[in-house]
């Protein structure tokens, strides 16, 4: 049996020099170490052997078997090297040609947008406060006058979380607008100044939810940027001077601005607030749907439940907020007709940015 693996080994590696493709090395590995080969046959061979003869032939039967591995192995990357060698030799390259263009990363549209509102209301003055997205039925409505039943609820379809909706008197939610910030802020604001409390003014960013229906006009999630100034004195004009100057930085200077009456739960009174359509000049066209206006946001003095349930006394002192959609602001500087072009991560609509 000794003889008969020295043979195989030696056939085997004779036959290996005359192998001068990968293919054919692929035929020599099916011939020499597959499963019909000699030397398989030897190891199936061992349970008919002695005790004394089965040990003996298992170690060379694996040696041989090594053996062949090893110099099939070195023979393959023979045949790799020259088959690279070989294509190389074969093409040609033409240095005359220009270099592919590196495509460099930019801002987000909507990244673009906030970023220009924190430097306005930066210059005027406000500061950035961040607060959480996931929020108590609490402090999302009914601290901002919007007790239970409430009908304005009706137009903020409210993501719950699941495991806190049985919890009826306070479940968990995602935010649907970013004015629970003012109650924290406030707060926050009277516990690290317990006695005569400094103005506040602050500009409140980030991401709200809403279980809507998706269209061209409406997602389920979006970006707000919420406004909030309090202090001794704070009057309706303040708050037309503060947004009639940010809708001139952001406009141009000369776009003309307008305030409507309008009602929201947690200012009195409440306005909206619409610039002149810098598409057409005013003077009508689809994107302002023929009015020469553009809404851009809401605003008001803070309800005196608001400003209590922040920590303030309403007699004493006095604020208003606003709150502006920079998705909205992007589309209408843009003429961008579908809202869903910032979520889905198209190159082509954000290459233009």
């Amino acid at each position: 049996m000794q003889e008969k693996l020295k043979g195989i080994q030696q056939e085997a590696l004779r036959a290996l020099e005359e192998v001068d493709s990968l293919d054919a090395l692929d035929k020599w590995q099916t011939k020499y170490l597959g499963r019909s080969s000699a030397l398989m046959d030897v190891f199936k061979s061992l349970a008919s052997l002695s005790k004394e003869e089965k040990p003996l032939v298992g170690k060379a039967a694996n040696q041989v078997k090594l053996a062949l591995e090893k110099s099939s192995g070195e023979k393959a990357a023979q045949l790799e090297a020259r088959r690279i060698q070989e294509s190389l030799a074969g093409e040609k390259i033409d240095v005359t040609l220009p270099g592919r263009s590196i495509t460099s990363g930019r801002l987000h549209p909507t990244t673009q947008t906030l970023r220009e509102i924190y430097r306005i209301f930066g210059d005027m003055g406000f500061q950035i406060y961040r607060s959480q997205e996931v929020e108590t039925d609490l402090v999302n409505f009914q601290l901002l006058n919007f007790p239970p039943h409430h009908p304005a609820r009706d137009m903020q379809d409210t993501f719950f979380l699941k495991s806190e909706r049985d919890r009826a008197d306070n479940p968990l939610m995602m935010r649907t607008h970013t004015s629970p910030g003012q109650i924290h802020a406030m707060r926050e604001h009277n516990r690290k100044y317990p006695e005569d409390p400094p103005p506040i003014r602050i500009i409140l960013p980030g991401m709200c939810y809403r279980y809507e229906q998706i269209t061209s006009r409406s997602e389920i999630q979006f970006n707000q940027v919420e406004g909030l100034a309090v202090g001794k004195g704070i009057t309706f004009g303040d708050l037309k001077g503060t947004l009639s100057n940010f809708a001139r930085r952001m406009f141009g200077q000369d776009v003309k601005t307008r305030f409507r009456a309008s009602h929201f739960p947690f200012t009195e009174p409440s306005a909206e607030m619409d610039v002149g359509c810098f598409l057409c000049g005013g003077q009508g066209c689809s994107v302002c749907k023929g009015t020469g206006w553009l809404e851009i946001l809401g605003c008001g003095m803070v309800h005196p439940v608001v400003l209590e349930n922040g920590g303030f006394d309403p007699e004493v002192y006095s604020g208003f907020a606003f709150g502006m959609g920079p998705e909205r602001i992007t589309m209408m500087r843009h003429h961008i007709e579908d809202i869903r072009y910032f979520w889905a991560n198209d190159l082509r609509f954000l290459e233009q940015f």
